[in-house]
C-alpha cells in the first residue's frame, strides 16, 4: 500500500500505463461505483499522458446506455435493472474495445448513445495510432462479459455511505438547491448501492483489479498493485 499526494498517485499511474507494452492500443478500465471519482481521475490521467505525447482515447459508460425504457423496465429504483439492463455491452465491445484489441482493424466509436435525447447515436469512426491509450470510466467494468477485454484494470474504491454524501453534494451544487437531495438519496439506497452489492458479489470485481485506488481521501489517496498484476511495481 503506498499514499501520497493526487500528483503522486496520478504519475504513478502514468507510469504503471508505460509499463504495459501491447501490440494494439492498450485499452485501461477505471472501474468503482457511482460518484467514486472515477471521470475525474480519467480525466485528470489523461492530461498527464497527453503531456508525455501519448494519444488518448477518453470514453465513459455513460455513452453506451441502452434507451430509458429498457433502463428501468423493471422499476425506477430496482438494482437488478441497474445491473442487468442498463448498458450495451454488445456495442461497446463491437465498436470500441475489440477494434482496438488484438487483430482489430483500430477503427472505433467512442459512442453509441445520446444521453440527452435518450436516442442512439452514430458517430463516424476514427482510427487509433497502434500506441493510443483508452481511458474508460464507469460502473461494472469488470464483470465477466467484459473482464477479458481491458489490459489494464484500475479499480477507484470509495465506502457506499461516502458515495451517497459525495452524490448529494454534487447534486445540491449542479441544481443549485437541496430540492433533489431526496431523490438522489432514495436512488442510491434503493438502486445504485444494491447494484454494487450485487456486483461485488457475482463478480469480484476487486479480485481482478490490476490496481486499486482508496479514493476517500481525495488529496491523499491510498493505491495499491494487486499480486497477481503483471504490473511492474510502482
Amino acid at each position: 500500500m503506498d499514499q501520497g499526494t493526487r500528483g503522486e498517485l496520478i504519475s504513478r499511474l502514468a507510469e504503471a500505463i508505460r509499463s504495459v507494452t501491447t501490440a494494439h492500443p492498450l485499452r485501461v478500465a477505471i472501474d468503482g461505483p457511482p460518484a467514486a471519482g472515477k471521470t475525474t481521475l480519467a480525466d485528470e490521467l489523461a492530461v498527464v499522458l497527453r503531456a508525455q505525447n501519448r494519444d488518448v482515447i477518453r470514453a465513459t459508460i455513460d455513452d453506451f446506455l441502452f434507451p430509458r425504457a429498457q433502463r428501468y423496465r423493471r422499476g425506477q429504483y430496482s438494482a437488478e435493472g441497474c445491473y442487468f439492463d442498463a448498458h450495451d455491452h454488445a456495442a461497446l465491445c463491437r465498436v470500441l474495445l475489440d477494434p482496438l484489441g488484438p487483430g482489430g482493424d483500430r477503427r472505433f466509436q467512442h459512442a453509441v448513445y445520446d444521453r440527452d435525447t435518450d436516442t442512439p447515436s452514430s458517430l463516424p469512426a476514427t482510427t487509433a495510432p497502434a500506441d493510443a491509450v483508452l481511458l474508460f470510466d464507469g460502473v461494472f467494468l469488470l464483470r465477466p462479459e467484459l473482464i477479458d477485454r481491458w489490459d489494464l484494470r484500475i479499480f477507484v474504491s470509495v465506502p457506499f455511505e461516502q458515495t451517497v454524501d459525495r452524490a448529494r453534494d454534487r447534486g445540491t451544487a449542479l441544481a443549485g438547491s437541496t430540492a433533489d437531495t431526496a431523490e438522489i438519496e432514495r436512488s442510491w439506497r434503493n438502486r445504485y448501492i444494491p447494484s454494487q452489492q450485487l456486483y461485488f458479489a457475482t463478480a469480484r470485481p476487486t479480485d481482478h483489479a490490476d490496481i486499486i485506488v482508496y479514493n476517500d481521501q481525495l488529496q491523499r489517496p491510498t493505491w495499491e498493485v494487486r499480486p497477481h498484476s503483471s504490473i511492474h511495481r510502482i
